[in-house]
């Protein structure tokens, strides 16, 4: 890998995501998700579930009560970053979430996941509600009807105008950012690491 090149730090950080979707071990399959919470930033560990390069986007599950759908649906403004000590690499994206509910692209992904996954979402209540007792909201797979969390799952659709690319090696860092103008033409430059 050559890592004065821009345009293989590009495909190597497109490699990664993709990688991140199925590969669990990785990193980048568990990035951090920070979205604005009225004046404050809210961050989140989310499993990334889809990517594509091309287009830009990435794709995470969620149930539709919690508090970050909110604040993604009044401010969607968003970053994501995750760094693999392992692989000395730092990837840092902005961009903007979409959020889809009861729609097509939510149901795709619904009729996609496995039953362990869906089982989550038909929790009482919702994610982020306060508890008073934690020990009421445990169930077991025969005590619910997994179609009936449909009803509260969503998608978050990120998609990223801006991919920051950071690798540490000993001979000298590198730091590379890509930039889509609104019409997806790419600009790079190089930072100081």
């Amino acid at each position: 890998m050559n890592y004065n090149n821009k345009s293989e730090i590009l495909k190597r950080a497109n490699f990664l995501l993709k990688d991140g979707v199925k590969n669990r071990e990785s990193i980048f399959h568990t990035p951090i998700i920070s979205s604005f919470s009225h004046q404050n930033i809210s961050s989140r560990v989310m499993v990334l579930r889809a990517h594509n390069a091309t287009q830009r986007t990435m794709r995470f599950h969620s149930d539709f009560r919690s508090d970050k759908v909110k604040e993604m649906l009044d401010d969607p403004r968003t970053s994501i970053i995750a760094y693999d000590p392992y692989l000395k690499t730092q990837i840092r994206l902005v961009g903007k979430s979409k959020i889809h509910h009861n729609n097509k692209n939510s149901l795709k992904a619904w009729d996609e996941s496995q039953a362990i996954s869906k089982k989550c979402y038909s929790v009482k209540d919702g994610s982020s509600h306060k508890a008073e007792k934690p020990e009421i909201y445990d169930f077991h797979m025969k005590d619910i009807k997994l179609e009936d969390g449909y009803a509260n799952f969503c998608t978050i659709e990120f998609n990223y105008h801006s991919l920051e690319f950071l690798y540490l090696q000993r001979q000298g860092h590198r730091r590379c950012k890509f930039n889509w103008n609104s019409k997806g033409k790419l600009s790079s430059v190089w930072l100081v690491p």
